[in-house]
């Protein structure tokens, strides 16, 4: 997380760099410049500036809580002095380490008690408020937590329909309704069966017929990189467990239903659990029933060839 927050923030950070810069923002530029240093020792950065004798620095210690805490403060002050904000926004957030979560949680803290001009913003599985909260106890009380799943059927048909306005091009009302029923409204899909969808349109207008086509090869993409990525992370004793809630679909099940399946008690599939749901392959949406984290899933395993 350290390089890419680092590299994430070059861009916005040189369009602000000037001579004629105030002092909190020069501070917050050589601040980002030892943040950088942190990963980078070679660095390769200086915004054109000459900060020798600015005020700033110090997020190099090695510490992530420590120099993100310093960054996001010094960063911060520069932002209300540019008459702006700073957002961190991470996807995938599941994804980051213990130690990642504690310092994305400490910034949080801190800036939410001293009033900065800053805001977080995470997006992942439906894992992730569990991650948070084992990182930091308080995590819950740092975050508003939304749950967005499926998009409703006229948010979907917008959400195809005017990005392609804005190039000119319209969906057949018949192209529309297909592609939204095929992805059942998960964003995701959308995305895939759209892109697939345009990129077989020929003309101004998108017809059934290239939604048909589109959403063929979206599903053919996605079985060979969304839910394949997913289910080579699973060892063969975790795809047998995967196997036996697939036969629930996606509506989740029962842990006792899984061990029966399986011939055996459900405390001894605790460590496959626990390793899934680490993998973000499976969540608990409550106490006694696992479920996959994302629709579709079930479906594709369904398909697999037995070994």
């Amino acid at each position: 997380m350290r390089e890419a927050l680092g590299e994430a923030l070059h861009a916005p950070l040189a369009d602000l760099a000037r001579p004629s810069a105030g002092k909190r923002l020069l501070k917050g530029l050589k601040t980002a410049l030892s943040f950088k240093a942190s990963y980078d020792a070679a660095g390769t950065w200086n915004f054109g500036l000459d900060l020798t004798e600015t005020a700033g620095g110090g997020a190099d210690t090695g510490m992530l809580e420590t120099d993100l805490n310093k960054l996001v403060r010094d960063l911060s002050a520069a932002a209300e002095e540019e008459g702006v904000g700073l957002a961190i926004l991470i996807d995938e957030a599941q994804e980051l380490t213990p130690a990642e979560l504690t310092a994305v949680c400490s910034a949080a803290h801190v800036t939410s008690q001293n009033g900065w001009s800053s805001v977080f913003a995470l997006a992942g599985l439906p894992s992730l408020p569990r991650v948070l909260a084992e990182a930091k106890s308080y995590a819950e009380h740092l975050f508003v937590f939304e749950r967005i799943e499926h998009l409703t059927e006229d948010l979907a048909r917008k959400a195809l329909a005017e990005p392609a306005a804005i190039e000119g091009v319209a969906w057949d009302d018949d192209a529309i309704s297909f592609v939204v029923r095929e992805a059942s409204g998960y964003p995701y899909f959308l995305q895939q069966f759209g892109q697939d969808t345009w990129n077989e349109a020929s003309g101004p207008a998108i017809a059934l017929a290239d939604a048909r086509v589109g959403a063929a090869r979206g599903r053919a993409a996605l079985d060979d990189g969304f839910f394949r990525a997913r289910w080579d992370r699973a060892t063969k004793a975790e795809q047998r467990y995967l196997r036996a809630m697939a036969a629930d679909g996606d509506a989740g099940s029962s842990s006792g239903d899984v061990a029966a399946r399986l011939g055996r008690s459900v405390t001894s599939f605790g460590p496959a659990r626990a390793s899934l749901i680490a993998k973000g392959l499976i969540f608990a949406p409550e106490h006694g029933v696992v479920a996959f984290t994302v629709p579709g899933m079930a479906n594709f395993i369904q398909r697999q060839p037995q070994p």
